[in-house]
């Protein structure tokens, strides 16, 4: 396999886009990528979308957004796992990449929430239809059930999940491109209206729109696109049971635990190498879950992290410098790339005021459903 390296980005904001389309969102972040690494023309494009056929009535993503992006002609296909579907995108293009069929790819996501009519029956088809969404459950529901098993084994409190948020929103007001680019108090937090018990609704994401793309290319023809190339040195993906009720331990994240342990093999790295990290935290829960279930804090502990400022901007190991998916916004498709798209500013030493001092090795989670499904992307500065 060939070395991979990422040498082009560009991202829209996020946020409640009303006037602005599917289609040009995509061309809006797939140009400005283009337009970074000068360059020209696309071997091949994948697309990390959820459900456009739900949310806006569209499917057969490829052909329709390469040709609006002036492309058409251009190997182009849709990749989808659930609110994983970036990641799954930049894994896909990584291994074109890597093989030798392509020499320069596109993994882009998007997504356009806000036209939906129900925005929470299309996220629930992410979940177990027969076994959770018949029954009414939806995902804060589902995730207010892994927060209190947590609570339950763990001894985490509600202000544990509300540091969460707190972190992130002050990390996020440092973003220009974050949908809510606010600090929050922990007395904000902790008096947000409930949304299923213990979740308020600070501990929960917002709906989205938005869209993101990166340019990959063999590491050994970085050179001709940017002086500052970031190396792609792990993939790993994974799945587990889809219904909660089919896990042994509903507190822990199996999925985002083997999807670490193969993207730590094949980078030769260990947790302790991670200088920085994007983790899915569609509700102040899965942060907690997920850094735990990366290494990057033992079982059990990641519920202070957040309070200590471990996990802060000048902490031992910062999580979601971007603002995560709590402060920057969730257009599900595109999440996976904007992760990748933040680690890449952070190595290569452009994320202002948010820059991890001396970051170089730098890892991304993301994640769909409730953990059925976990991409793990660990990047090196050049």
């Amino acid at each position: 396999m060939r070395d991979v390296a990422i040498v082009g980005v560009g991202m829209t904001r996020f946020g409640e886009l009303w006037e602005t389309s599917l289609r040009d969102l995509f061309v809006q972040a797939a140009s400005e990528a283009l337009h970074s690494a000068r360059a020209d023309h696309l071997d091949a494009v994948f697309i990390g979308n959820m459900s456009a056929g739900q949310f806006v009535g569209q499917e057969h993503l490829g052909p329709l957004l390469v040709d609006h992006l002036g492309m058409a002609g251009v190997a182009a296909g849709r990749v989808e796992s659930a609110c994983a579907s970036g990641g799954l995108a930049l894994r896909t293009a990584f291994v074109e990449v890597a093989s030798g069929m392509s020499d320069l790819v596109m993994a882009a996501g998007v997504e356009k929430m806000t036209d939906s009519i129900d925005v929470t029956e299309v996220l629930a088809t992410a979940s177990d239809q027969e076994l959770e969404a018949y029954h009414g459950i939806t995902f804060p529901g589902l995730y207010a059930m892994i927060a209190r098993a947590h609570m339950e084994k763990h001894g985490t409190t509600e202000e544990d999940l509300s540091w969460v948020s707190v972190k992130n929103h002050r990390h996020g007001a440092l973003n220009p491109k974050a949908q809510f680019p606010a600090e929050v108090t922990l007395e904000d937090v902790m008096r947000s209206s409930m949304v299923a018990d213990p979740l308020r609704l600070l501990h929960c994401s917002p709906v989205s729109d938005g869209a993101a793309a990166v340019l990959l290319c063999p590491l050994d023809q970085a050179k001709k696109y940017t002086d500052r190339p970031v190396r792609i040195r792990a993939s790993g993906l994974a799945t587990g049971s889809m219904a909660l009720a089919d896990r042994k331990d509903i507190a822990f994240l199996d999925s985002v635990q083997l999807s670490a342990q193969r993207a730590y093999k094949m980078a030769g790295l260990t947790p302790a190498d991670m200088h920085l990290a994007e983790v899915h935290d569609c509700f102040a829960i899965a942060e907690i879950c997920c850094i735990e279930a990366l290494g990057l804090v033992a079982c059990g502990k990641g519920n202070a992290a957040a309070r200590t400022g471990e996990t802060a901007l000048g902490g031992r190991i910062p999580v979601n410098t971007s603002g995560g998916l709590k402060s920057k916004g969730h257009p599900v498709g595109a999440t996976g790339i904007a992760q990748a798209i933040e680690l890449c500013e952070q190595l290569r030493g452009e994320a202002g005021a948010r820059q991890v001092k001396g970051a170089r090795i730098g890892l991304a989670q993301n994640m769909g459903g409730s953990g059925a499904s976990s991409v793990v992307h660990i990047f090196e500065g050049i």
